[in-house]
Order: C-alpha cells, then structure tokens, then sequence
C-alpha cells in the first residue's frame, strides 16, 4: 500500500511493504503539483502497489488564493446575489468593525462576479410543485451571454431544488446543448439539502474542483501507470475515508479538504493501537497548525465545513481548526512595532530564509536553527542544508530595537503561544478538560515545538508517533473505503410520514449499491440530522433502525433523537415535536490498514546519546541537551530533558522539565518531570 498527502510545503509519501513502513518527503512544485507525487512515490518503487491513496490541498489552496477558472452560476431569477450575502454571519473579531467585508463577496475577491452570475424566470414551491415553469428561451439567452464570456464550468443551483430537480435537469440540458461538454454541476445531484446559500456554495465549489483535478487527476494517473503502477488511485475525502478516483471525481467537492483530515484519523487508529482514546490533534508543517479532536476512540465529525469564514461545503468533514502556525510561518514587525509571528508563511518558494532560495523573512524554522535544535546537515533526511548564517541576518535586518538575543526569544515565546491559544480555543469549545487528553504531535515542526507547550495548555502527555513528520500520509492507510448519500425533507416525525422518510432511504440505498462493485462487503448506517420544532439547527447523525420505516421506525427514531439531544445539550424536552431534516446513508467497505510493528525491548547495552548541543533562547539561560537518533531508541528507554530525538524527516525536542518514554510501538510519551 502507498498514500501521499501534498501539503503546501512538502509532499508526504509512505509505503508499507511486508510489514515495514517506508517514508519519502518531496518539496511540492507549484504549478506542477503531480511531478512531486510522482516523484516520492517513485522513490519508494509504486510498481508493485496494490492501492495508492491520496489528499491533497491542491483545490484548497486554489480558492484560498483565488487561482480559480472563470465560471458561470444560474439561478432563480431574484437570487443572483445569494453567494454574496452568505448567512449575514460575521466572525467574532469582526463584530465591532464597520470597514469588515466577506473575502468572498463581489466587494473583495469573489469566487464568481456578479455579471457571471444569471438569473433564470422560474420557481418551485417549498414542497417542489411549480410555481412559475422553467422559460426556456431567456435560459437559452442567459447562457449565450456566458458563452461569450468563455467561461469554463457552469454551477445550477434553483430555489427549493433539492425537492424537485425537474428544472435543473433541463437547464442541464440547455447548457449542453449551447456551451457544449463543460464540467457543470447541479445542486440537486451534488447537495439535495435544505438551506439555499450552503447549496450554492458548495455547487460553486464543487464545479471549481471539477475543472481543476480533473487535468490534475488525469496527469498523476496517466504518470503513476507510466512507472508500473496498476493498482486502485483512491482520493480520500473530508473524513479521511477513501472513494476510487473516478468516483471522487463525479463530486470532488468532497476532497477539497482530505489532507488534515488525514492525520485525525491517523491518530484515531494509532490511539487504538497505544490504548489512548483521548486525543488532541496537532499537525504542525510548514505553513499552518491543524488542530482537532478524538474522543473515546471517534473523530469529531461535522455534516458542513468553512473553507473561509461562512464560505460553506455541504460534506461530512472532520472537524479541525486551522491556524496560519508553521515551521514557515513569518517573524515580522507589526505597525506598533511589536514582533508578531504568522499567521503568513514563506511556504515552499522561497521558503525560511536559511533554505538559502531566496527567502529573507526570519521564520520559526530559523528561530529553531538558531536555537541549536536543528541540524544543518541532517534536514528534510539530509536533502537539505540549512545555513545558519542566513538566519541569522534575518533577524538582524528586522526593524526594531530590540537586542538580537531577545527578537529570537520574543519570537519562539509567541510562535508557542499562538498554537497554545488554537489548542487552548479547541478545548474550550467542546467543553472538554486538557488535562484528560494526550497531545499527538506530528507533522515535520509538531515534535519540534509542541513538547515545549505542554504546560501551556495542561494537557496529560505529548504523544509523539512513529514517523511524525509523514503521519498524515499514514493515516490515509488507516481508514475505509466509504460512501454517502443524503436527503433533506423537512417532515415533522409523525406515523403518516413513514412511507415517504422509507421512500427516502430505500432510493439512496439502491443507489448505492448500484455504484458498488458487485460482491463486496459492505456495512450500511443510517441516521437521521432533526431538530425540534421551532429550532432553525439540527441535532445530526441520530441513528435510524434498519429495515422498513414503519410506525414502531418512527417512535424508534424520535427516541433515539432526543437521547442525542440530551447527551449534546444536556436536557430533554420530550413535549415538543421533532422535525426530520436531512436523511443519511452511509456505506463502508473494510479495507486494510497499516500495522505498526512492536519496537524491541532494549537489551544490557544502555541507550547512548550521538552528541550533544547547546541550546539558545529557548529559555533564560544556555543550556546542554544531548542528542539521540530515534532509530537508537528501543521499548522502555527514557530520554530526560533536555534532550534532542532526531530522525530522517523529523526532530523532537524534549525541554529541560520533561522526560520521554519510549513505548511499545515507537510511540515517545513526554511526560513532565516529577
């Protein structure tokens, strides 16, 4: 098995081949992200692989940057300007200020300009019967106007379609018939949901994703089969769960956001493995950190996720927060002249400064070069030669006052705190106690810099895995293949509604399996998102019995709602009716997993350190830590702080108050001292 997770800095690729665990890490080409995969999976002999699992950023970073194609959006006459209104949500730090506006919206950066955007003469009632029938002429007409502004995709998104798509078929069927075979996608097909905005939103996204990885996957296949490959290309989705390339490319909005995801699900598995359940989540790479939450064993899972603030895909996503704090991520001076750090990285090109391309910002890379953490001959796996000099010109050219000594303290002390305080939001906001959970810390900078934030955010241990620096990579090898579909009906749950909720089901299951490989083994789950009348939120994923909706079906689900209500809210309010709104099924197929081999057990030769090195602005005074190479390290062994752990494509540093225990399995538990 293979995987690869592309990041905007570095391009992850491991292997596992008769039971060991191969790495390769690649710089990502921009511009030509699919070389770099091939690269590393080349590197690691892709031939012989059965499977080939793959997240990326690629579409991410094309929105967040606004690399996009030129496309056209239809709809309902009247509501034209539905993707610039959004839900009328401001973030919190932006309440107070009137000069604030959308990042999306027509004034700043839109995804599509207004005079793309066309209004169609028709209109469905709220229970899908016609109001006003579809004009087909002023389509027609519409539709020439784009064409002339050759765009590249078109996205349908009319009100109350989700109910009846009859309308959007047809104008399918126009856009064919007048622009030709261009990737169009219609919202009745990608997201039949309630909620007109969070429709078009993701319809919008998911003809972008269209246009882009479909050169993008033809490329990478077409180069992957040029080495030897002939196994299955998966995509994994927002929840880290694999679907065949094909598949993911009939709705790719379900992969704009596969990567983090990745590394939740990682440690989901590898906290099985290690009898931890409980985890906090850290991945830190070279441009941002994503935080996220395991409880009892399970990811957080939303049914919506924001790509920008309110800027809404309607897909199953885990559920993960994202912070511009990086090994990349830029020392600076603010307009108050106080030193500030991200959240803008120097990404790949030109990089930290001491990468030598060109870069001359001071980043946290250099601050932990600088500090004598890093190796200069040994990073990236000795791809890569760090020049200390250049960093520390960096931070000699930055415009402040301050001693030399203290910009680089200043600026590892804030660059620690802006992770703690995303970690410190996270735990606040599930209502969760720190100190009940373990920290994993991965990515190529989380071993680096989250042992020295522990006691920041209380959390019970640092947990660093094996191979950290390519753990998200992993977990695409560490979850199933898995298929969804859903249905909004908005349906207060009553005896006289069972026909049409069985109705529901039945259609999304035999659809389903329509679209699996005949003879495979599959687990089915239901569930049900509700709410109770009155409320304009839903409760999600309450379970559904299997077999026929039927009066007994009903009562089942109304009692399995408000159990989910009571254990999410804390109270019951049985009296008060309950509202279906949106109808799941998902489909799962058991796939293997990587296995982590047990680490020996060391024998009568002690454990030896391979150096040492003196350790600057970490603290308030110099200080000696010894240095041990992580392949040296076997089950038992305790390394006390401070100490530095280096491996091919990682580092961790173990701060001179904490003490790490090697487990089982290669796992470092960091523990404070007692």
């Amino acid at each position: 098995m293979m995987a690869v997770d592309v990041g905007g800095t570095f391009t992850d690729v491991v292997a596992v081949k008769d039971g060991k665990i191969f790495t390769a890490k690649v710089s990502t080409r921009v511009g030509e992200v699919e070389k770099g995969v091939i690269e590393g999976a080349n590197e690691l002999g892709v031939a012989d692989c059965p499977v080939f699992n793959h997240a990326s950023t690629h579409g991410l970073n094309a929105i967040i940057t606004r690399s996009l194609p030129k496309i056209g959006f239809l709809t309902t006459e009247g509501h034209r300007d539905v993707p610039d209104v959004g839900r009328t949500w401001r973030p919190v730090t932006a309440l107070t200020d009137p000069s604030w506006r959308r990042t999306f919206g027509d004034a700043d950066r839109p995804l599509v300009p207004r005079y793309l955007r066309r209004g169609i003469v028709e209109r469905l009632k709220a229970d899908g019967s016609v109001f006003i029938p579809l004009d087909e002429a002023q389509a027609r007409e519409e539709l020439r106007v784009l064409k002339r502004c050759n765009v590249e995709g078109i996205a349908i998104c009319l009100l109350h379609a989700y109910t009846n798509a009859v309308h959007e078929a047809r104008l399918r069927e126009l856009v064919r018939e007048e622009l030709g075979d261009i990737p169009c996608s219609v919202s009745s097909e990608i997201s039949p949901l309630a909620k007109e905005y969070a429709r078009a939103s993701t319809t919008l996204v998911d003809v972008f994703m269209k246009i882009i990885y479909d050169t993008y996957s033809q490329r990478l296949d077409e180069g992957l089969r040029g080495s030897g490959f002939v196994g299955q290309l998966n995509f994994a989705d927002c929840t880290a769960n694999l679907i065949p390339a094909a598949a993911a490319m009939a709705a790719p909005f379900k992969i704009v956001f596969a990567g983090p995801a990745a590394g939740t699900v990682g440690s989901a598995h590898f906290g099985a493995v290690i009898n931890q359940p409980n985890l906090l989540c850290a991945d830190v790479g070279g441009t941002s950190c994503d935080i996220s939450l395991v409880t009892n064993g399970q990811p957080f899972v939303n049914t919506t996720f924001e790509l920008e603030h309110d800027l809404i895909v309607n897909a199953l996503s885990n559920d993960i927060s994202s912070i511009g704090a990086g090994g990349g991520s830029i020392v600076a001076i603010s307009s108050s002249g106080d030193i500030k750090v991200g959240p803008e990285s120097a990404g790949a090109l030109p990089g930290p400064a001491c990468y030598g391309r060109g870069g001359t910002a001071p980043t946290m890379t250099d601050i932990n070069l600088l500090a004598g953490i890093l190796d200069p001959d040994g990073f990236a796996g000795g791809k890569m030669k760090l020049d200390l000099a250049l960093s520390r010109r960096a931070f000699e050219q930055l415009d402040t006052p301050l001693p030399f000594d203290a910009r680089v303290r200043y600026a590892y002390d804030i660059g620690l705190n802006n992770i703690a305080e995303g970690i410190f939001n996270i735990a606040v906001k599930y209502g969760i106690d720190p100190r009940d959970y373990a920290l994993m810390a991965f990515g190529a900078a989380g071993p680096l810099v989250l042992p020295a934030l522990a006691d920041l955010v209380h959390v019970k241990s640092v947990i660093v895995p094996p191979h950290p620096g390519l753990f998200s990579a992993l977990g695409l090898l560490s979850g199933d293949q898995a298929y969804t579909l859903s249905r909004s009906a908005y349906q207060i749950l009553t005896p006289d509604v069972a026909p049409g909720i069985d109705a529901i089901f039945s259609e999304m299951e035999a659809q389903m399996r329509a679209g699996l490989a005949a003879g495979q083994e599959i687990e089915t789950q239901r569930s049900f998102d509700a709410q109770l009348v009155g409320q304009t939120w839903e409760t999600p994923f309450v379970a559904v019995p299997d077999g026929r909706i039927d009066e007994a079906a009903i009562r089942q689900m109304i009692k399995n709602f408000h159990d989910a209500y009571a254990a999410r809210n804390g109270n019951r309010f049985e009296a008060i009716p309950v509202q279906g709104v949106t109808y799941r099924v998902r489909a799962v197929v058991k796939t293997a997993k990587v296995s982590y081999p047990p680490l020996k057990a060391r024998g009568s030769e002690p454990l030896k350190p391979v150096g040492s090195s003196v350790l600057r602005y970490v603290s308030d005074q110099e200080e000696i830590a010894q240095i041990y190479r992580r392949e040296d390290l076997c089950a038992g062994d305790v390394v006390m702080g401070p100490a530095i752990i280096r491996e091919a494509l990682s580092t961790t540093y173990i701060t001179r108050n904490q003490l790490g225990t090697v487990g089982g399995y290669g796992e470092i538990t960091i523990n404070r001292k007692a």
